[in-house]
């Protein structure tokens, strides 16, 4: 199984309108699921994004071959291409760097939006997410994916957007 965690329903509508996911609630989310795939939608914020990564783990057993992700819209510098699709391996998140894999990106994870560019990359979820995963041993296989979707302006970003940029990078994500 394929476990998805969003922040958005902008990004959610993505995977729904791609996998034909079906739409039903788990406790306070809106979980959308086809055989294969369960997508929860979070809300914004390290809180949101740690309780329902949770409430995935304790709703459904974990096998070996289950992933978890967490995917979803960030902010980066200029250097990066609006839609590019970050593979993170680090998390930067209250001056503490938590590091997964080496080899890919780091982010930093904020409490509230950005609209200067003082970090390479920052979004609101993974920190949650991954402390989330992290706590759990059974859960061998997790990613974190961003897709830039501003330059630190997040109020540039319309539902559509946000929608949109997901739904090209699914090629790169799976």
């Amino acid at each position: 199984m394929i476990y998805i965690v969003v922040a958005l329903k902008a990004e959610a509508q993505a995977f729904v309108d791609a996998y034909k996911l079906k739409k039903s609630k788990l406790q306070n989310f809106i979980l959308f699921s086809n055989a294969t795939m369960k997508l929860i939608v979070s809300g914004m914020g390290v809180t949101n994004a740690r309780l329902a990564t949770q409430t995935l783990i304790n709703n459904f057993d974990i096998t070996d071959d289950d992933s978890y992700y967490n995917i979803g819209i960030c902010a980066a510098k200029n250097s990066y291409a609006i839609g590019e699709t970050l593979h993170i391996g680090s998390i930067m998140y209250e001056d503490t760097l938590y590091s997964f894999d080496e080899y890919k990106k780091t982010i930093t994870c904020v409490d509230e939006a950005q609209d200067e560019s003082r970090y390479d990359i920052a979004d609101m979820e993974s920190y949650g997410f991954y402390d989330a995963v992290l706590h759990n041993p059974a859960i061998k296989n997790y990613h974190i994916i961003k897709i830039v979707s501003d330059y630190f302006q997040p109020q540039s970003v319309t539902k559509e957007q946000a929608k949109m940029l997901l739904f090209h990078a699914l090629k790169d994500i799976f």
